[in-house]
């Protein structure tokens, strides 16, 4: 790999005779794996690829990911580098606390603290970008969330909605990106000796409007996809000076982890509870991570938003009209009558069910306020994809299970002609234990309700 001389040069001074194992990993091959989600049936196709396993990650796997297949499309797995991997298992969030995923598109480590949750809780996953908001939410729907809301917003914005609101909050902060130049050899061309020190700053800022949203007792976890002392010792060594509240947590380190190194930053031994994932000692792209505690007050803290804010043109209305209670209660008869709403409200047509945890979205740019049910149609209610995915086989009577040709016809688009003594209406679609989507049921004929957009 061409390494600009700049990037050779700085690691060959901080890392002396460690510099020529390091500098000669980035001419390896990337590594690839994935995470099993535990909230699924085993995706035992995908698993029968696998080369190994990811040694600090209980779901992780390595090996090669199909995203045509049937493991991908369900939400069974999820495509992730192993060293990133690690992330998830620090934050280590617990079912029913209210977590914060500040940075959080593509979504990889998003779905990981789902799974650690149980999907019990609240999540807030946000992404200062639209396009890779967008992507987020697609693939968070796929992993089959009912937990989640997902923000389009500035880190400025959401302190104001929630402060010393958090139990925990992830900052995988955007950063220059050195661990990913095997995977991504672009991000070379974006590389100068000064942009790390820009990228601390933009972090710097990040991290202050995090610690203005968690809650006293509770833990920041801080985290970067780079090598670059400015943005992962010295950040850290930052937010000690910083904010005296704050005490660093030891990360539990596993064969071929390397601990903080002091001396890249100002030399305070506590750094030293970071962990440095580093790509010619462990089998993964690299990562720093760093965890944090904030010191307890003692007082009980009531989380609730600052100042009022207005509604914003084309926002949420909090209760639904007589007649789409009728719609949406007659598809619960006759689907899922033990359903129970926590907060149902409704963006223009579309409907949503608002996790616990949280009472109000006004003033927040949303593309996911939780659940996403379905859309008010003419008529009728149609059940979206996302309420599919998080349902589990045998949760509903109304239920048809697909052979593999027809789940391929299915994602295709076509109509799957089926011999049923059912009663006409929609069905759940299962195949091999996983769910797929919709299906409504007409004479022996299943018309597709799958995304036109998703189709292949």
């Amino acid at each position: 790999m061409n390494l600009p001389s700049e990037f050779i040069s700085k690691y060959q001074r901080l890392m002396g005779p460690e510099a020529a194992a390091f500098l000669a990993s980035f001419d390896e091959d990337s590594q690839g794996g994935f995470r099993v989600n535990p909230l699924k049936a085993k995706p035992e196709e995908t698993i029968a690829t696998v080369t190994g396993k990811v040694e600090y990650v209980p779901t992780g796997y390595r090996g090669p990911v199909n995203g045509k297949s049937l493991d991908h499309v369900a939400g069974a797995i999820y495509s992730q580098e192993p060293s990133a991997m690690y992330v998830g298992e620090v934050v280590d969030p617990q079912p029913g606390e209210r977590v914060l995923d500040l940075c959080a598109a593509p979504g990889g480590k998003t779905t990981h603290l789902v799974a650690k949750m149980g999907d019990q809780g609240l999540l807030v996953a946000n992404e200062i970008f639209r396009k890779r908001a967008l992507v987020l939410a697609e693939n968070l729907e796929r992993w089959g969330t009912r937990s989640t809301v997902v923000t389009n917003e500035s880190p400025a914005n959401l302190e104001k909605q929630f402060p010393l609101f958090f139990d925990r909050i992830l900052v995988d902060a955007p950063c220059s990106g050195e661990g990913m130049f095997r995977k991504e050899p672009a991000g070379i061309e974006y590389w100068n000796p000064d942009y790390p020190a820009e990228c601390a700053n933009r972090q710097k800022k990040i991290l202050a409007s995090a610690l203005k949203m968690l809650k006293p007792g509770g833990v920041l976890v801080y985290s970067t996809c780079t090598f670059a002392p400015e943005e992962d010792e010295q950040n850290a060594a930052w937010l000690l000076q910083e904010y005296p509240e704050l005490s660093m947590v030891e990360v539990n380190k596993y064969d071929g982890m390397d601990d903080g190194r002091p001396e890249w930053a100002d030399g305070n031994p506590e750094l030293t509870k970071a962990v440095r994932l580093f790509p010619h000692h462990i089998n993964g792209e690299g990562h720093f991570i760093a965890k944090f505690k904030k010191a307890d007050s003692g007082d009980e803290v009531i989380a609730r938003p600052k100042k009022k804010y207005k509604k914003r043109k084309g926002g949420n209305k909090p209760r639904l009209t007589k007649k789409e209670q009728t719609l949406f209660g007659d598809f619960c008869q006759w689907f899922m009558p033990e359903y129970r709403a926590h907060h149902l409200l409704t963006y223009g047509d579309q409907l949503y069910d608002l996790p616990a945890g949280i009472n109000s979205v006004d003033g927040l740019t949303v593309l996911r306020p939780g659940l996403h049910l379905g859309t008010f149609k003419k008529r009728r209610f149609e059940p979206a994809l996302a309420l599919a995915l998080t349902m589990r086989p045998g949760e509903t009577e109304r239920e048809i299970e697909l052979t593999a040709d027809e789940w391929r016809k299915y994602v295709h688009g076509d109509v799957v002609n089926k011999e049923s003594d059912q009663k006409n209406g929609w069905y759940l679609l299962t195949c091999r234990g996983l769910t797929c989507g919709f299906g409504k049921l007409v004479n022996g004929t299943i018309k597709n309700f799958y995304p036109k957009g998703l189709r292949f």
